[in-house]
């Protein structure tokens, strides 16, 4: 099976966790020479870029770099919040710092986050008069297909750097806008800006995928102009309040992609004498795979179906939240009496585990198990069910919720259903299980 979400880089600054995995070598590949229109454009937006640097205050040394890019004359600038998640969370323990191009440096105040777009602004310690300008058309959607655009940053420390690639629209399949660069951002560019060859911002540098060439992401522009404003006619933000912030914002999206959700509806797929619901959405991948072909031939046939929405949270170092997964197996015995069958059952399909976690973030995960009949038992099989929950310590309201239900209807074939929802609220949680459990039938 194809893990994409475990190929997605989702934050690309380079941080004190990660430097050690860097491959060194002893020098770097040639870069194909920059066009005219290139050249130009990094000369006017020299000036303008920076790099973001989260220092251990202690020690007066940096744990993480990013990039950055200035956006008004008294000094606002624009980068991604992951860039700045270290200080946002823990003031107390990391600061911020920029450096320009021609090597000065000073102090960074963090005025507002966008979670959801992974962006921040931050307001340098004087006023600067070379500033970026948003792009019009990109404001208002309206950019082509295969435009130039050129991005900017710090990648690895080595310096300031600008890169062509290909505006390709917004990725599809996707439920958080993402605009698809066919760039080489890599780590250090975080934050840095995406601009058009007239110099003006269209995208924010994001991530890239890691199983690809040139796959790379960028915020669109719309949301970096709504968040200048944002910080511009509002209080800066309380980093002593940031997680009731970080919280309010994550509540407010995932009752939207909820919503979504079930508005999108279901469909029901066939697996075997069994059917048992797909989302509609077009933003959810799903995958298959099976046993079937597997030597020596396997005592019982396991055929997968695993979907899942890429929507991914950076919170911190130790912490993403958002998706959606669930998945429908097939199990069939080939040459298993029913008690090796059943044995075949319990040790493939433990309880649902919710993926290891730091006390500091999730109480311990609970669970409850049952068994549920259906009111029809025309049309529903009986199953067992496990419904696991955790907690987030720091985000109210927001959970981790798992479900496993498992036919009990045969003595030689099988059904189990999972499903994964990750920074949920609980009545969310409740309502898509449930409308998941009832939708499990026989085909007849």
């Amino acid at each position: 099976m194809q893990k994409i979400l475990a190929l997605m880089m989702l934050a690309i600054c380079i941080g004190s966790a990660n430097a050690e995995n860097v491959p060194q070598s002893p020098s770097l590949p040639t870069q194909p020479p920059l066009s005219p229109t290139a050249e130009n454009i990094y000369a006017e937006a020299r000036p303008k870029l920076l790099q973001i640097r989260t220092l251990l205050d202690v020690a007066g040394r940096q744990s993480s770099l990013g990039s950055g890019f200035l956006v008004s004359a008294d000094g606002l600038a624009v980068t991604n919040y992951h860039v700045v998640s270290q200080h946002a969370l823990d003031p107390k323990t990391y600061r911020l710092e920029y450096l320009t191009t021609n090597g000065s440096h000073g102090a960074l105040t963090l005025l507002a986050i966008d979670v959801i777009n992974d962006l921040a602004v931050v307001r340098l310690d004087k006023p600067d008069q070379s500033v970026f300008e948003f792009n019009k058309r990109a404001l208002d959607g309206g950019l082509s297909k295969g435009e130039r655009v050129y991005s900017m940053g710090n990648p690895l420390d080595l310096g300031f750097t600008i890169v062509e690639g290909t505006y390709n629209g917004l990725v599809e399949k996707s439920f958080n806008e993402r605009i698809h660069f066919s760039g080489a951002i890599n780590a250090g560019m975080s934050g840095g800006p995406a601009v058009t060859s007239d110099g003006r911002i269209v995208g924010i540098n994001v991530a890239k995928q890691v199983s690809g060439e040139l796959v790379s992401f960028l915020v669109p522009a719309h949301f970096a102009a709504a968040l200048v404003e944002r910080a511009k006619s509002t209080k800066p933000l309380v980093l002593a309040n940031v997680r009731t912030d970080i919280g309010r914002q994550l509540g407010t999206w995932q009752d939207g992609f909820y919503k979504a959700i079930a508005d999108q509806g279901f469909r029901l797929a066939t697996f075997g004498p069994y059917k048992a619901p797909e989302s509609n959405a077009a933003w959810l991948n799903c995958w298959a795979e099976t046993n079937a072909d597997q030597v020596p031939k396997p005592r019982a046939t396991v055929d997968v179906t695993n979907c899942h929405t890429d929507t991914w949270f950076f919170i911190a170092n130790d912490l993403n939240t958002g998706p959606i997964d669930f998945s429908h197996s097939y199990v069939k015995s080939v040459d298993l009496n029913q008690f090796q069958f059943a044995t075949f059952l319990s040790q493939r399909y433990q309880l649902p585990w919710l993926g290891s976690a730091s006390s500091k973030r999730y109480t311990r995960q609970r669970c409850h198990e049952d068994f549920v009949a259906a009111a029809d038992s025309n049309t529903r099989p009986p199953v067992h069910t496990v419904w696991c929950a955790r907690a987030y310590r720091e985000f109210e309201g927001l959970y981790d919720v798992s479900l496993l239900v498992v036919t009990q209807d045969r003595s030689n074939e099988a059904l189990v259903s999972r499903l994964g929802m990750r920074g949920v609220s609980y009545s969310s949680a409740v309502a898509l299980a449930t409308r998941f459990l009832g939708a499990i039938q026989w085909t007849k």
